[in-house]
């Protein structure tokens, strides 16, 4: 495997922000590292990449141990972080062949650097100073110097951040060639790109493990629970929605639309129709709703 990860603790003073966490990763996948802010994604990557120890527990990649060997550990890795930290004075190609010095790669530097760029879409912005490229092609830039030492495994915070729907594609489709012959994590809020381009998905929620299956297999996952799309005539009560039995939230969807999230495992639309009577509301329309896997998201981390 590329990745082992076993038993990772990770602590910062009293607060745990990994709680005992296992998993596997092997080469040629695409796997999308889900969790609502503060699940300890970014905290499990910068493990990965031997920034921080964990506080228990082990991790190698490629066989090297993180903690141990963090030096070989740096070679095989590129790492994209979600604050893209950049030297905005350098131009861009400046900065790759900046780059390309630091891990040694010799008389290949310069045409490694053309293939980044190329690869990455900066041929109209190359000659520019970086702090006057927009956000998108600063995440790029940041993609290319990740890319540039050829690593083993890449890891990606956010690499999607700022860029145009033209540009989304571009990635994406970048990152699928990428992970047929490497090892890809990335961590990501827009579901769409995961369903896109990731072929695994685990969820963490409170530094735990919640889920960890392929993504056409996630939502099956969720089977149990019932997503329920209801319009009424006029706006509803929220707070005696989420009190209907076997309901865990309600999500407003403007103009007296309400998405009704529940773990029932019985048809909730008898108790909303139930409701709706006995509270004068008319129904104009209701639906259960196939789930997605922005519903197995939210059901294992509410």
């Amino acid at each position: 495997m590329s990745v082992a990860v076993k038993n990772v603790s990770k602590y910062y003073g009293r607060q745990k922000a990994l709680d005992d966490l296992s998993f596997e990763v092997g080469e040629g996948e695409v796997l999308a590292l889900l969790g609502p802010n503060g699940a300890g994604k970014s905290t499990m990557m910068r493990i990965m990449v031997s920034y921080l120890p964990p506080s228990s527990g082990t991790l190698t990649l490629c066989g090297y141990d993180v903690q141990k060997e963090a030096l070989q550990i740096r070679r095989l890795v590129g790492y994209l972080p979600e604050n893209n930290p950049l030297y905005p004075d350098m131009y861009v190609r400046e900065y790759l062949l900046f780059v390309a010095g630091v891990y040694k790669i010799g008389s290949q530097a310069r045409s490694r650097v053309d293939q980044m760029i190329e690869m990455t879409g900066l041929e109209a912005e190359y000659k520019k100073t970086i702090g006057r490229l927009s956000r998108g092609y600063r995440q790029r830039v940041g993609l290319a110097q990740a890319l540039i030492h050829d690593p083993a495994v890449l890891i990606l915070d956010e690499p999607t951040s700022g860029l145009d729907p033209n540009q989304l594609a571009e990635i994406r489709q970048l990152i699928q060639d990428i992970g047929r012959q490497k090892t890809v994590i990335l961590s990501t809020h827009i579901m769409q790109e995961v369903e896109a381009v990731c072929s695994r998905v685990i969820i963490l929620h409170n530094g735990k493990l919640m889920a960890d299956a392929p993504t056409r297999e996630l939502r099956l996952l969720n089977r149990s629970k019932q997503v329920v799309l209801v319009q009424f005539e006029r706006d509803a009560d929220l707070s005696a929605l989420r009190l209907l039995d076997g309901v865990v939230e309600v999500v407003t969807e403007g103009n007296a639309t309400y998405r009704i999230y529940t773990r029932s495992v019985r048809d909730i639309r008898r108790e909303i129709f139930r409701h709706a009577v006995d509270n004068d509301l008319t129904i104009l329309s209701m639906q259960q709703e196939e789930q997605s896997l922005e519903d197995v998201f939210r059901s294992m981390t509410l």
